[in-house]
């Protein structure tokens, strides 16, 4: 009690004796815990570089800020402490007035002469908009990112992309959008370490601020720090499925009073393997049964990618930076073979023929995408920011297909395919903070994405090539999208609300050069957003959200080229087609601390399916991009969340949802309904007396579901991972394993109008994975990694 008294009082004097000599530089700040809530009476003490004794201080207040002033431009220690927190310690250069932004205290618990740190588990925070679930310092961490969004409550992570449940998301990195393909995201996310992310950011009602494309986003958000210095790590990972994949990588970042550089880079050796079993139904004109065919297909996709991310930050003072940030991605090696064997039965199911048929692929793909962003902060601690984005997008790939009819003539047929894309961005986003409790934000984007395609066919006849001009085309697409929007956010009492409008002005122009075909759309859209939210009391708050956004076609659906598998099965492109519109209502209660009840209704507007179509007089099967009529998905969601002990973290969720799919296909209206059960339950372990052993554990339960006017059956997806920390905590061990049980195959089937079908998949992911990670420098600092952000780039889209 002395000791403190004496603080107290050494404190004051030094800070009245020492006023009248200081200059008008100051330093401020905002002092929170682990969930981001501030810490009120925390001391900050300021002491001469390399000296122990006090020079200045002060306290927080009850919102976390602090400031001191009259100070002269020199190097001080910043020392901020609070009971039951470790204290936190920079040394710092003042050369002007210094925000020190947030600043976060990690806990601690003292018993008598030693020190146990407290593990820290998942925690989940929900907000009229959101889910946050905090991960920093937690065993998840230790793995891939991937691997954390698959833990992540309500993230569907599969091999046709990342999902909020039955919708797709929208993938950012601090609030800048990941800027790669579907399958060029996963293998960036399933290679990037995840010992920099703080939280993952669930958004089912994004903010005016993000384009009107983001339906679904996720944000992950990665760590702050203010200390200086360099810090590094390689990484190694052995996967054996089927076959054996690699996967290294280094990450390095330094910081200084000026600058910060971040460059993560990785390559990845792989072979894919995937095997479907088809049996297709053909009908004759009474809709009887003509024919019948059993398939089987083994798919095998080699490659070899680098991928490289740049983060570069200079400050030129407090309130100007400078950022460049980079990424790109390069394929020089990918092989793509499809084996078919396919027998033909008649209505009685005796034996007519069969045929096989080979594809062999090889494509070369690079895909690099820049920001240059300028932000200037205000006085009032309101910022202005620029923003200008370029991606180069180049893909091609050259095809043989040969085809065996055992009881016919044989084809044989080569395609060579190019598709060059140039997207350029600029926006402009202001951000005001009113008050302590208000925000408003506006802002202004331009965006033209500018494709070029081709294709051409050559069919090989008594062993010469002669170009097929029926199926050889090339496609222009040109797009512009002005924007604007405005964004007001409040807090007052146990009220929180957020409301925001954003209009765009949409122009395309599709030119098929063969066909002579123009195609234009030309409309202006408002995307209004609405959450509010009520804390009844300490147990139970309430909460409501709406959002309207839009899905444009990725570029390659509107090419209205044909891509042959092989002569019995195609990709078609369709340039007629139009965007989804996105209606999003959400109202949820979260009770005894524990417990969520949550039930949505999303209306989908034109809902853009590739559906396979089986042509019953040519035997054909197309893949065609298409608008539905109608799709409306409802729900109810049950989630619980807490630790049944200080090391164990339990988190468990079931939804149960029912999803309608409409459209006339010309031959009859077609409506389709299922209900279904989407479920998961998740363990998270810390282990020995130093926490440095972690388990994972979580089961996903994917009920009988409606995808795309398909029924996809049961599936059990499991994961299980395990992480050591070693060498002084700088080493870490993995060990992980997917589909524990074999059950995360599915068969699924069609049966509408004169379409019946069905297919069973066996996909490569049952696996194991191990894993090395070793940290050098500087293991305390965290880096400014992000990825680049224009909402153009996600609808890029490869061919499969």
């Amino acid at each position: 009690m002395i000791a403190r008294l004496r603080f107290f009082f050494s404190t004051i004097f030094i800070v009245l004796s020492l006023n009248a000599f200081a200059q008008d530089f100051s330093i401020l700040g905002k002092v929170v815990d682990a969930n981001g809530s501030p810490i009120e009476f925390a001391n900050v003490i300021l002491s001469a570089e390399n000296e122990e004794s006090f020079f200045k201080g002060t306290s927080t207040d009850e919102n976390g800020f602090f400031r001191i002033e009259n100070l002269e431009d020199t190097a001080y220690l910043i020392r901020i402490s609070f009971i039951g927190f470790q204290d936190f310690e920079q040394k710092i250069i003042l050369k002007g007035n210094l925000d020190l932004k947030i600043i976060q205290l990690d806990e601690f618990s003292e018993n008598l002469d030693e020190v146990t740190v407290i593990a820290k588990k998942p925690t989940i925070t929900r907000k009229p908009d959101r889910l946050i679930f905090n991960v920093e310092s937690t065993a998840l961490i230790e793995g891939s990112t991937l691997g954390v969004l698959k833990s992540t409550p309500g993230v569907i992570v599969s091999e046709s992309g990342i999902n909020i449940k039955s919708a797709p998301a929208v993938v950012f990195i601090n609030n800048r959008k990941v800027q790669l393909t579907s399958d060029e995201l996963i293998q960036l996310l399933e290679n990037s370490p995840a010992n920099s992310i703080k939280s993952i950011e669930v958004i089912t009602n994004p903010p005016a601020s993000y384009d009107a494309d983001s339906g679904s986003v996720i944000n992950i958000v990665m760590s702050k720090n203010l200390i200086t210095g360099y810090r590094g790590s390689v990484v190694a990972n052995y996967t054996q499925g089927v076959f054996p994949r690699y996967n290294v990588g280094t990450s390095h970042y330094f910081k200084n009073d000026k600058i910060n550089l971040n460059v993560n880079y990785s390559y990845t050796n792989q072979k894919i393997n995937r095997d479907q079993d088809d049996e297709i139904d053909f009908f004759d004109t009474s809709d009887n049964i003509d024919e019948m065919w059993k398939s089987n297909t083994n798919r095998n996709t080699w490659s070899e990618t680098h991928n490289l991310n740049l983060n570069f930050d200079y400050y030129f003072d407090d309130k100007n930076t400078l950022s460049l940030t980079s990424t790109g991605l390069y394929m020089p090696y990918f092989k793509y073979q499809i084996k078919n064997r396919t027998n033909i039965f008649d209505e009685n199911g005796d034996f007519e023929s069969s045929f096989t048929a080979d594809n062999l692929s090889r494509d070369n793909k690079y895909n690099i995408g820049t920001d240059l962003i300028f932000r200037h902060d205000f006085d009032n601690n309101a910022n202005l920011t620029f923003n200008g984005h370029f991606t180069l997008y180049d893909y091609e790939r050259d095809q043989k297909v040969f085809q065996d009819e055992l009881n016919d003539d044989d084809s044989e047929f080569n395609t060579l395919a190019n598709q060059d894309t140039q997207i350029i961005t600029g926006k402009v986003d202001y951000n005001l903070p009113i008050d302590d409790n208000s925000i408003f934000d506006a802002g202004l984007k331009y965006s033209n994405a500018n494709t070029e395609s081709d294709i051409t066919r050559l069919n090989i006849v008594n062993g010469q090539e002669v170009l097929d001009t029926e199926n050889t085309n090339a496609f222009k697409y040109d797009e512009n999208v002005f924007a604007a929007y405005a964004n007001y956010s409040k807090s007052w009492d146990k009220w929180d609300i957020n409301i925001g409008l954003r209009a765009e002005q949409t122009n395309i122009e599709g030119e098929s050069l063969t066909l002579e075909e123009t195609n234009t759309q030309d409309y202006l859209n408002w995307f209004p957003n609405a959450s509010i939210s009520h804390q009844f009391s300490e147990n139970v708050s309430l909460r409501a959200n709406y959002k309207r956004s839009i899905v444009r076609p990725s570029y390659t659906d509107l090419n209205p080229f044909t891509f042959f598998l092989n002569e019995n099965t195609v990709v078609l492109g369709n340039p007629s087609l139009v965007p989804t519109y996105l209606d999003h209502y959400v109202v949820g209660t979260t009770f005894l601390k524990y417990f969520t009840v949550e039930a949505y209704y999303i209306d989908y507007d034109g809902d853009i399916v590739e559906l396979p179509r089986q042509n019953n007089e040519t035997n054909v099967i197309a893949y065609t991009p298409t608008n539905l009529d109608k799709k409306v998905d409802f729900g109810f969601d049950f989630a619980v969340e807490f630790s049944p002990t200080k090391n164990w973290f339990l988190y468990a969720v079931t939804s149960f949802y029912n999803i309608t799919e409409e459209s006339d296909f010309g031959e009859g209206f077609v409506e389709l309904k299922q209900w279904s059960n989407y479920s998961v339950l998740q363990n998270s372990l810390s282990l020995l007396e130093d926490k440095s052993l972690n388990i994972n554990l979580t089961l996903y339960w994917l009920g009988k579901n409606l995808q795309q006017f398909q029924t996809v059956e049961n599936r059990l997806a499991s994961e299980l991972s395990v992480s050591k920390s070693i060498l002084d905590n700088r080493g870490v061990i993995s060990l992980a394993i997917d589909d524990i049980f074999n059950l995360q195959d599915y068969d699924s089937s069609i049966r509408y109008l004169n379409q019946s079908s069905r297919n069973f998949t066996d996909s490569d992911n049952r696996f194991i994975k191990v894993g090395f990670r070793y940290n050098f420098g500087n293991t305390k600092l965290n880096t400014n990694e992000r990825t680049t952000s224009a909402e153009e780039r996600k609808r890029l889209k490869d061919l499969n």
